[in-house]
């Protein structure tokens, strides 16, 4: 289905994506709730034909400055919507196409925006999803013999890190100062030698659950509000003096940035897929899927720095292959 809405053959704002986020205008700085389509975001707040028996009664989210009202909702209300922002973008749906005066209010150039954290962030749950990245972590921060602990085969390894540092992209970032071990045993505070970055796709959470009541894990996607590309920087010379007995402190709390457009799980269905290698040992019934539980994504980093002509890309990977999620 073509969007009434141009949108350039290279794209990824199509209408099969529809991301939401949250913006402001020069001319109207109050924050809202937009969707990226083509080089454009529909002005949420703007529209008005949100008439489902879901959000007839709250549609007032999109007028909210984070998302996270309309992610409590739940995933009728988000299916709900979505069904609602696809009609209104096609061209076959004559209220946005036919109505010069909606348009003209409700879309905005993407260029004249400037664009928010999604969503009020209470928690931030970093989790070693990839098994190759455990053994890197292995590597970099003991010897190359040293197996990944026994746990990681059997149950969901992660820590909580610091969600007030988390940042849309784009945003400055402070080189951090902490204390690192020389190679010859003497203890110096300085600036971070060892800046670096992760790759690595964030999930955030809609609805909550009852205190000490866990989810079961076939239900564990319905609180799943949808996915941002994330960059989990880390000071690696503080990490490694760190890290020991108590896990990272430091070198990962001054900044994580993610991107500010949320991808709906009901967009990212049609990559729903297996993953590729079989999971030994086979997880504890509790943890056992019964549907795939990955996505076909393809990830890239590209370092662009002063003065160069081109960027450079550093890596290609999968999330059905290596996936790190936070």
């Amino acid at each position: 289905m073509d969007s009434c809405v141009p949108i350039p053959a290279n794209s990824d704002f199509t209408l099969s994506n529809m991301p939401y986020g949250i913006f402001s205008t020069e001319s109207e700085p109050n924050r809202r709730v937009g969707v990226a389509i083509g080089e454009h975001i529909l002005d949420l707040s703007k529209v008005g034909c949100f008439c489902g028996p879901i959000l007839s009664k709250c549609c007032h989210v999109f007028k909210e400055e984070s998302l996270h009202d309309f992610m409590e909702l739940g995933p009728a209300a988000w299916s709900e919507a979505r069904q609602t922002i696809h009609k209104l973008l096609s061209s076959s749906e004559g209220m946005l196409r036919d109505n010069t005066n909606l348009s003209k209010k409700a879309l905005i150039p993407q260029a004249e925006a400037r664009l928010h954290l999604p969503a009020k962030i209470g928690d931030l749950t970093d989790f070693s999803a990839s098994k190759k990245h455990a053994e890197n972590d292995r590597i970099m921060f003991t010897d190359d013999n040293l197996q990944i602990n026994q746990n990681w085969n059997y149950m969901p390894v992660a820590y909580h890190s610091r969600a007030s540092s988390i940042i849309p992209s784009g945003t400055a970032i402070r080189r951090p100062n902490g204390q690192r071990l020389s190679s010859t045993g003497i203890v110096t505070f300085g600036p971070t030698e060892q800046l670096d970055f992760e790759v690595e796709l964030g999930a955030l959470i809609g609805r909550g659950n009852d205190l000490g009541r866990p989810i079961p894990v076939d239900d564990a996607e319905k609180h799943v509000f949808g996915m941002v590309l994330l960059n989990d920087w880390s000071a690696r010379d503080m990490q490694s003096w760190e890290w020991k007995p108590l896990g990272c402190f430091l070198s990962k709390s001054y900044a994580t940035t993610i991107s500010p457009w949320v991808v709906t799980m009901e967009a990212l269905q049609p990559f729903r897929c297996d993953m590729l290698d079989v999971q030994k040992p086979t997880p504890l019934p509790y943890l056992q899927h019964r549907i795939p539980s990955t996505f076909d994504i393809s990830l890239h980093v590209h370092l662009s720095t002063e003065g160069a002509e081109s960027v450079t890309r550093l890596s290609t990977t999968n999330y059905k292959v290596t996936p790190t999620t936070k």
